[in-house]
């Protein structure tokens, strides 16, 4: 990881992006950004293949679907309608109308057509991308946080900044089967979870200056790792390697740093060269590479004479 190098930065982007998504082959991203524009990247020949805008809607939380060249998003401008778009024709396929608030997670399983979505409305709703209504509906007692298990049987809500359940797919109308209650901490609120790719750990992001590795079937917290600049309480995404053994997060001065899962300790600070924050990072889930994006999208590779 000490040995990844910037290899491209592309400039397609006037104002940050505040998503972007890996195809599941690992061949292709898509950002979605605060100027309107759904941005396709080439991974392998690292270039930008097409652009495309959502000017009425805004565009964020961009997701790719398991069908080749259609994705999910919300909308940040006019209505809080999740859209289904193909990109082959540029044609929305779908809506998924319902949140009365601005959509804050958005989850697409791994193995099916069902996604969820969590909304600053309390609510997470559960969907099927071939039926515009949702297929279920949890009313919760804060903003929520809300992620899928590598499997696809479970998923996970982070509730009010202070607790992560545990819902059964099949049955999540009978409630949690786990609750995890953390330390609540009032100096920041919960941007983010995410499972790591064996199961067996949840990460939490945060605006603030840490994150958290928490046990996903104990729900005891492994490490805190701070020690990165976050002072505005921007909402930075932290993600795992595949491996599941490493976790990154970028930082408002441009850096991206690297912690060891297991021992808490930090292996790496890599210099991005970022102009601002990096609100988004996730490494590619087939290829040894990585993306990293303010305004910018930058992509990464191992350097051999390190």
């Amino acid at each position: 990881l000490r040995s990844f190098r910037v290899a491209k930065v592309f400039r397609e982007n006037s104002d940050k992006i505040n998503c972007f998504d890996f195809s599941p082959n690992g061949e292709t991203v898509i950002s979605s950004s605060d100027d309107d524009s759904i941005v396709l990247y080439d991974c392998q020949e690292g270039k930008p293949k097409r652009t495309l805008y959502s000017k009425k809607y805004g565009v964020d939380l961009i997701r790719y679907t398991h069908a080749a060249n259609t994705v999910v998003y919300s909308s940040n401008k006019i209505d809080d309608t999740i859209r289904y778009l193909s990109l082959h024709d540029n044609k929305y396929i779908r809506y998924f109308p319902g949140h009365t608030k601005r959509v804050v997670a958005l989850s697409m399983s791994p193995v099916d057509d069902t996604f969820i979505s969590g909304s600053l409305d309390k609510t997470i709703r559960l969907w099927d991308l071939r039926s515009p209504n949702c297929q279920g509906l949890m009313h919760l007692q804060g903003k929520p946080v809300c992620s899928f298990d590598p499997e696809g049987l479970i998923f996970a809500a982070g509730v009010n900044s202070e607790m992560v359940k545990l819902y059964d797919l099949r049955s999540f109308d009978k409630g949690p089967f786990a609750t995890f209650k953390m330390q609540y901490d009032r100096t920041c609120e919960w941007t983010g979870l995410k499972f790591s790719n064996d199961g067996k750990l949840i990460l939490i992001s945060t605006n603030g200056g840490f994150i958290r590795l928490i046990d996903a079937f104990k729900g005891a917290i492994l490490h805190t790792f701070g020690g990165y600049n976050n002072s505005k309480a921007v909402t930075l995404e932290a993600s795992f390697t595949p491996d599941s053994q490493f976790i990154m997060i970028g930082s408002e001065d441009g850096k991206i740093h690297v912690w060891n899962g297991e021992s808490g300790m930090k292996v790496a600070v890599l210099d991005g060269k970022h102009t601002g924050p990096i609100t988004c990072l996730q490494f590619n889930p087939k290829f040894m590479t990585f993306a990293s994006a303010c305004s910018n999208m930058a992509f990464w590779l191992p350097t051999i004479d390190d």
